[in-house]
């Protein structure tokens, strides 16, 4: 990535809203792990290992930055999701299982668009409350 695309990137992610972040992380998760399953499918294992790690760490992310407090019930929910991909990162990695990157894309991707529906329909009700 060249100088002037760190900038921007750098830049978008210090201006964006929390939900903007979240949707970030989430994005760059389901790109990882397509990338991830390129990888493990051409059998380049340092990619793949790569890979799997940026997913593995976005994912660890999302899971603690969960607030048990505020809605205990989608907290536990997320949690055991998340859990539930970290082990199946595990399986990937360790036995080049392809499908278990596959449950991962399908859980991020669903969570991708629950949470860009969540946003847009906050987007919608702060618009209409002006």
């Amino acid at each position: 990535m060249s100088f002037g695309a760190k900038s921007y990137k750098s830049t978008a992610i210090k201006t964006a809203t929390p939900e903007q972040v979240l949707l970030m992380l989430y994005e760059a998760a389901i790109k990882a792990s397509k990338l991830a399953k390129l990888a493990l499918e051409s059998q380049n294992v340092s990619e793949k290992c790569k890979q799997i790690t940026k997913v593995h760490d976005i994912v660890v992310e999302l899971h603690s930055s969960l607030d048990h407090k505020k809605s205990p019930a989608v907290a536990e929910q997320l949690s055991s999701l998340y859990d539930f991909c970290t082990s199946q990162l595990l399986k990937a990695n360790m036995n080049n299982d392809s499908a278990a990157i596959d449950s991962v894309i399908k859980i991020l991707g669903t969570l991708y668009e629950g949470w860009v529906a969540a946003v847009d329909e906050v987007r919608k009700s702060k618009q209409g409350g002006k």
